[in-house]
């Protein structure tokens, strides 16, 4: 590890206990700053509603820390939206937000687009699909930015535990982080190597960043949103807070390999744009070929592998508008 990530972990980590409740509403005061929760949901039913009432119980009635509770539904075919409505979300159609633009799948264009419709100067970002969930999932990663003017954007860190059947693993989570996301932070951007969590869901940010920051559509957004703010605001504007125990549903293998194959893609697209890898034809239209037993012996199942970059919102005549 860098000495300059050392300096960073003992300056830019903390614990969401270390910002009691009263401080940071104090904090809001002071500044004047509104908080966005956004909520991407995809056939959530389950999860979401717990979680938005969670987060308006106790951030918008028993205290006034958020300002502002969304839920952006990206094609759910189940009681999503229905249900996050019934427990206090404001609910808003993916496909309803810069409606002259076609949409494309994935994650982070729900999260680009979220950002048309919030007006919060701090946005939090919270995966719909947490079961257990606690507020100071919220109030944890929002800290930071309340009270630290040198802080822009914050992740959440916290135990994954890996839970098949009857069996719980303790730290068996995040696959995904640590065979693909981790190794190509510590090669390539080592000073994000004290990330616990880089590829975690729960993350917040201001906006006066956010909306100078492309988001790769698909699952690469983490990591992309990772690199590009490290280049544009500098280590010391990054942060996370431990929240505790993450608990949601976990992929099988092939959903993992496609997700891998995506950050991946997302990296390697970071490295061309900064000239530190000649990018050849053959990533212009990659495939992820994955095999399944058939009674014929193993079939395989070639997908594409999209890296599609948004543009910063701030370049969207409509979000200057």
């Amino acid at each position: 590890m860098l000495d300059e990530v050392a300096d960073w972990l003992g300056r830019r980590s903390w614990t969401a206990a270390d910002r009691p409740l009263p401080r940071l509403l104090a904090a809001k005061r002071a500044t004047g700053s509104t908080v966005s929760v956004v909520l991407p949901a995809l056939d959530e039913e389950a999860t979401v509603g717990d979680i938005v009432a969670v987060i308006r119980r106790e951030l918008m009635e028993a205290v006034p820390l958020v300002d502002e509770l969304v839920v952006v539904d990206s094609g759910s075919t189940d009681g999503t939206a229905r249900v996050a409505a019934a427990a206090g979300a404001r609910v808003v159609r993916r496909d309803e937000i810069l409606p002259r633009l076609p949409v494309e799948p994935g994650k982070g264009e729900v999260l680009w687009r979220s950002l048309l419709a919030t007006s919060g100067d701090i946005v939090c970002f919270v995966d719909a699909d947490l079961r257990e969930f606690s507020s100071a999932f919220v109030s944890g990663i929002v800290g930071p930015l309340l009270t630290e003017p040198g802080v822009a954007f914050v992740k959440a860190m916290y135990d994954r535990p890996l839970e098949t059947g009857t069996v719980s693993i303790p730290a068996g989570g995040g696959r995904v982080t640590e065979l693909v996301a981790r190794p190509l932070l510590n090669l390539h951007w080592p000073r994000l190597a004290g990330f616990v969590q880089p590829l975690g869901g729960e993350y917040a940010a201001r906006r006066s960043l956010l909306e100078q920051l492309p988001f790769a559509t698909g699952y690469g957004v983490e990591l992309g949103l990772l690199v590009d703010a490290l280049e544009l605001a500098g280590l010391d504007a990054l942060a996370q807070v431990d929240v505790g125990v993450r608990y949601h549903r976990h992929q099988d293998a092939q959903a993992l390999g496609r997700m891998a194959a995506a950050i991946y893609r997302t990296a390697l697209d970071r490295l061309a744009r900064a000239d530190r890898l000649k990018a050849g034809d053959e990533l212009i239209t990659p495939r992820l070929t994955q095999f399944t037993r058939s009674p014929e012996g193993f079939t395989p199942n070639t997908v594409p592998v999209p890296a599609i970059d948004r543009p910063p919102v701030v370049t969207l005549p409509e979000y200057r508008v």
